[in-house]
């Protein structure tokens, strides 16, 4: 259409624009007047806050607000300009800019103002529309008054803080809450943050709603546990007050604890995650209730995921606990003495890193809670010019922590041996390696008898006893010197180099299961071949008992990585696993470090030098310092101390035997090697035992001895199985408390068995150990009649014994009472097992 015109634009003015609602009279007159005025693309038509030109009304093209007005909005052809402003006098309210080129008619502002005074009709008409809008306005401004007073006790105003920390584990969780609203642009989004209490997961719901588009909406949390079965609050009635999602508009719901929703609200819940509708709770249940839209966005709090909502929701989030964000414990430190030290006006204090080491050897089962509370009542503990140390900032103990001293901090020469060459390889590989030749050689070669073979007299007399009274201090120390496992390391060692390939993972799963029955057996099979070919006294099947250890260690090392026969298969290492959770001595590492600090965990897997931390190839028998929860997968080959960069390592003084009432798990395998090895102490008294007998028997005859070995290596274990059936048989008569499993007071034998084989060892190192020189030389063919000999008084020896059975007896009666947690009468049947072998050993012994 083509506006030469006053009728024209009369016409058009009538038909296309925003005036029409005045007199054909008024609009013929101020068509009149008009200009044509145009302008380019991106020229400002009005600008904000100044006095309006003139009246521009829109012929053709495109006009916005300019980016950054709260409301902005788009304007047709026909749209009016600056008329609100002209008529009240008021400055400009927005700018708005041409998009495209723009065409108007024009009326200056001068004229406009004459066209008021010429034709009041316009000041009323407008007037009305004026008051018609401030009604409007009143009426918003009473909803929204009425919508604030529902939403106010539920509001959240803002975020607590942000997401603490540098850890991967913080990283993920900021990118996590960046992303849980952007695929809900267009649509209603819903989340779920879920985790351990104490986690903040009300402020990582805050944090998403003020992190997204829709910052400037309300947000509001209802705990789900106070929630009316009927859902009232949330739905509204039918007629009546509304609910909080009406309230809400496109505000953020968050729903806290939804594990304690009521059950009859779960369906309606799920529909509105669903399909962003819900129904009003009616009254009358018969009534059918029309169903509303809801444009809120949701977010839903658990401590756990809930199978009922993890299929519906948009997005989940998983608050990490934080045990497992070690590495964040110093930056929580620091802002929580940041915020105190801000609200007391104080200057803030520093935290010393044994301090924040401390923190993160501990678990914090509250997490951030917890944390927060530990340094708040540390800070009010401290002057304002002191430094928080470990004394100060210092949560309960762990059962792993209780009672310990680390070695290596109180002798800093420990330290620096025990991470040198010399231990153990240097030992090892320039010594151990070319003795235990020796010694076969001499086994083979020499005399065949212990009183003329310095090997045999060694291997009998000296080392039994030694190691035995080793085990209570350095538990399975030997095994980090054993010469069986050397040679196969060497010999893996060099098979790798001349045939390289990849040597088999272990089968772990069927190693715990089978592993420690085959060294059971083959320890059995070890004590019969002793007795009954009398290997303490022949020198060649000595070295043959030797070899076949060593070979299975060869063996073994050419099939399977590191050293998977010390682990599992080793009858002399399942024995040393067996004595070493009653030493006082325990190498562990500190959890809250290694899970802070570690990303490369070479003690477990080695690989190069980092830090302080030496080039290693990890631990020989797969197992991480930090997760150790006894000494009988710990060897002492201090490969992890060497390889940690970060001192997380420690070697600890502790309370003997305390794993086995704290942190132990009881195994069958291990109860059948500790009785074995208490049957075997009776098995080396079997010509005492013999001389017992009413009848006469005959050792020389190889079926007799062997039958009664065998019955030995059996019949003295069924004492403390009786007595297990004695507590059953309390427990069922007194109605007492049920007994612990048999699996678990078994290991309070350990002590008595320990102590009982070195009572039998005790008698041949007295008599025995003393004459190395003598036998020396008879070794090499010379008679040594006038070489000097020691011998212990027989007194002596007895007094020697018997105090060991008699230790051995108080300690596993004290380790039964620790183990079970009974009244003493409660666990009598097994002390009068304990004491009827002691008995009886004393008999055989002493």
């Amino acid at each position: 259409m083509v506006i030469t015109t006053a009728h024209d634009r009369l016409i058009w003015l009538q038909e296309r624009s925003a005036l029409n609602v005045l007199s054909a009279d008024t609009l013929g007159a101020l068509s009149t007047q008009l200009e044509l005025r145009a302008l380019p693309p991106h020229q400002p038509v009005v600008m904000a806050d100044t006095p309006p030109e003139g009246l521009f009304i829109l012929i053709d093209g495109r006009l916005e607000h300019k980016p950054g007005v709260r409301s902005p909005m788009s304007f047709l052809p026909g749209s009016v300009l600056n008329l609100r402003s002209l008529l009240l006098g008021e400055p400009v309210e927005s700018t708005i800019l041409t998009l495209s080129h723009c065409q108007f008619w024009f009326l200056p502002a001068a004229k406009v103002e004459q066209f008021k005074t010429d034709y009041p009709e316009i000041m009323q008409l407008f007037s009305q529309r004026i008051a018609a809008e401030l009604r409007q306005v009143a009426s918003q401004l009473t909803y929204e008054q009425e919508r604030q007073d529902i939403l106010r006790p539920y509001l959240v105003t803002k975020a607590r803080r942000g997401v603490i920390g540098r850890s991967r584990y913080a990283q993920r969780l900021r990118q996590q809450i960046r992303d849980a609203f952007d695929h809900g642009q267009t649509t209603c989004a819903s989340v779920l943050v879920f985790g351990e209490p104490g986690n903040e997961k009300d402020n990582i719901a805050a944090l998403i709603h003020y992190g997204s588009d829709y910052r400037r909406q309300p947000i509001i949390k209802v705990d789900c546990a106070r929630l009316q079965a009927s859902g009232a609050e949330l739905f509204g009635r039918v007629g009546g007050k509304p609910g909080l999602l009406e309230a809400l508009g496109q505000g953020t719901l968050i729903l806290n604890n939804v594990e304690e929703l009521p059950e009859s609200l779960v369906g309606a819940i799920a529909q509105l995650l669903t399909q962003q509708t819900y129904a009003p709770v009616s009254r009358d249940l018969d009534e059918p209730v029309p169903t509303r839209p809801s444009n809120a966005r949701l977010i839903l709090i658990s401590e756990r995921p809930i199978p009922a909502v993890d299929k519906v929701v948009d997005a989940q989030i998983k608050v990490p606990p934080l045990r497992v964000r070690k590495a964040d414990i110093e930056d929580y430190v620091n802002y929580y003495i940041s915020l105190v030290s801000r609200a007391r006006g104080q200057k803030k204090i520093s935290v010393t890193p044994e301090a924040i080491r401390r923190l993160q050897a501990y678990d914090f089962p509250n997490n951030l809670r917890e944390l927060e509370s530990l340094v708040t009542r540390a800070l009010s503990q401290v002057a304002p010019d002191c430094v928080l140390t470990e004394e100060i900032l210092w949560p309960s103990q762990s059962k792993k922590k209780q009672f310990r001293l680390n070695l290596l901090n109180a002798y800093p020469a420990l330290r620096q041996f025990l991470r040198s060459p010399w231990w153990p390889d240097r030992l090892n590989y320039g010594f151990t390696l070319s003795v235990f030749a020796l010694v076969n050689i001499m086994l083979f070669v020499g005399p065949q008898t212990r009183d003329q073979n310095i090997a045999l007299n060694l291997f009998w007399v000296w080392w039994w006893p030694v190691i035995l009274l080793v085990f209570p201090f350095l538990g399975r120390v030997w095994c980090a010197v054993c010469p069986f496992m050397i040679y196969g390391e060497a010999l893996q060692t060099l098979s790798l180099k001349f045939w390289p390939r990849q040597l088999k993972r272990w089968p772990r799963e069927t190693a715990e299961r089978w592993g420690g029955w085959f060294l059971f057996g083959l320890f059995a099979l070890i004590l019969l071949w002793e007795e009954l070919w009398d290997l303490q006294n022949t020198a060649y099947l000595s070295s043959c008992l030797l070899l076949l250890i060593t070979a299975g260690a060869i063996v073994f090392s050419q099939i399977f990585e590191r050293r998977f026969w010390c682990r599992y298969l080793c009858p002399i290492g399942g024995m040393n696993g067996l004595y070493a959770k009653l030493s006082m001595t325990e190498l562990r590492a500190q959890q809250g470090t290694c899970s802070a600090e570690c990303t490369t965990y070479q003690c477990y897997k080695g690989g190069p030098a980092k830090g302080e931390g030496q080039e290693t190839g990890g631990c020989p028998i797969y197992s991480h310092p930090a997760q150790l929860e006894e000494n009988r997968d710990c060897v002492l080959c201090m490969t992890c101390l060497k390889a940690c960069p970060h001192r997380s390592v420690e070697f600890n003084l502790r309370p003997p035997g305390i794993e086995l009432w704290t942190t132990h798990t009881p195994r069958f395998y291990e109860v059948a090697l500790l009785f074995l090895l208490l049957d075997a102490v009776f098995l080396h008294r079997l010509p005492e035992l013999v001389s017992w007998l009413p009848w006469p028997v005959d050792l020389s005859n190889f079926w007799v001895h062997g039958g009664l070995a065998i019955a030995l290596l059996t019949l003295p274990a069924l004492l403390p199985l009786v007595a297990q059936g004695g507590l059953f048989l309390i427990y069922q008569l007194a109605r007492t408390r049920k007994p612990r499993p048999f699996k678990e007071l078994a290991y309070g034998y350990l002590p008595l068995v320990l102590m009982g084989t070195l009572a039998h060892y005790l008698y041949l190192f007295l008599n025995e150990a003393g004459r190395v020189l003598p036998v020396s030389a008879a070794t090499i063919g010379l008679s040594g009649i006038n070489l000097p000999v020691l011998v212990a008084h027989p007194a002596v020896v007895a007094f020697l014994q018997g105090t060991s059975l008699l230790v051995g007896a108080v300690l596993a009666i004290g380790l039964t009472q620790k183990i079970a947690r009974y009244p003493l009468r409660l666990l009598l049947p097994q002390h009068v097992a304990i004491l009827l072998l002691t008995t009886a050993l004393w008999q055989l012994i002493v």
